[in-house]
């Protein structure tokens, strides 16, 4: 099949080379390159870079809806279009361009989480299972209709960049099973129950900041989700600190009406553990201010996190 593909990121790349691999990529579009880093560096997006050691043309609009962009896409006349995480919105008017539509590989089982950050958001709010659906796209986000789906297990220590990688592998081979079965003839698209739906929000390094009033859990759960960014983080003595791994500590001698959440219980060789608005919380691995990104003993070994003292609280 001759595909124009569309796409961004690193969860991208291994889709993109399964299309290269298995059909014909006649045209890749990507987002604008974009400064990084405390350089500002100019860099290309990780499927540009793929596109580009292949051989294959490269097109960054900065709106794909504008007229030249839809007159190229329709000359490139494409089969079928496979949009993976681009950023951008296709007009119907795109939509209707391939004899195959536009088919989108999500990193959800939909129509849960539907939106930008859905790995982040699932295991966030304690999903235990998770997945990839391959979609037909419609004007809508997310909103099309399903063709395959295919599940993971949430383990109890995945964090978000963990759950990424093993679904961008799960995607790529679901795409290419999808593309097969589309070509002949024998997907049976599901239409998407809007009342079961749910939405994962873009993420923000405000959304990160940890309110201790939450259960340990609950906290928990967020560490993980927003591991590696934005990273969840907390207040010590008007420094940042940044929590990569905590887990919360089923039995631990405590009064909870003596301990306001945030506070240091202990401090030892295990870890930090802090109250929490219903249980209590072990960091075990951290990050405070500029300092490097270490586990909590080994921080210890330096450092003083003082106990009885309330994270997140700033001080005059």
């Amino acid at each position: 099949m001759k595909i124009v593909f569309m796409g961004t990121p690193d969860f991208a790349v291994q889709t993109l080379e399964k299309c290269i691999e298995h059909h014909e990529v006649v045209g890749v579009f990507t987002q604008p390159d974009k400064p990084k880093g405390r350089g500002k560096k100019v860099s290309p997006t990780p499927v540009k870079i793929t596109a580009e050691e292949h051989g294959i043309n490269v097109f960054q609009p900065d709106k794909i809806r504008k007229s030249d962009w839809v007159e190229l896409i329709k000359d490139l006349n494409p089969d079928v279009i496979v949009v993976v995480a681009f950023g951008q919105i296709l007009t119907q008017e795109i939509l209707d361009v391939p004899k195959y539509g536009c088919i989108n590989v999500h990193a959800s089982l939909l129509p849960k989480y539907r939106g930008a950050a859905p790995i982040n958001w699932a295991i966030a709010n304690g999903e235990k299972i998770t997945g990839i659906t391959t979609m037909q796209m419609d004007a809508g986000i997310d909103t099309g209709d399903m063709l395959l789906k295919s599940c993971i297990e949430i383990k109890e220590d995945m964090n978000a960049g963990e759950l990424h990688d093993q679904l961008a592998t799960i995607g790529a081979d679901l795409l290419v099973d999808t593309l097969k079965a589309l070509e002949k003839g024998e997907l049976v698209p599901v239409k998407q129950n809007s009342e079961e739906s749910s939405y994962a929000s873009m993420l923000n390094k405000e959304m990160a900041s940890i309110d201790w009033n939450m259960s340990a859990v609950m906290i928990s759960n967020r560490i993980r989700g927003f591991n590696p960014w934005p990273v969840a983080h907390t207040k010590y003595k008007n420094e940042t600190l940044k929590i990569f791994r905590a887990k919360p500590i089923e039995e631990f001698p405590v009064d909870d009406s003596n301990n306001k959440a945030g506070k240091v219980l202990s401090n030892d060789k295990t870890g930090i553990s802090v109250m929490t608005g219903n249980g209590v919380l072990l960091i075990e691995e951290l990050q405070l201010g500029s300092l490097k990104r270490m586990s909590a003993h080994a921080f210890l070994l330096g450092h003083e996190i003082e106990i009885g003292t309330i994270l997140g609280e700033m001080e005059a």
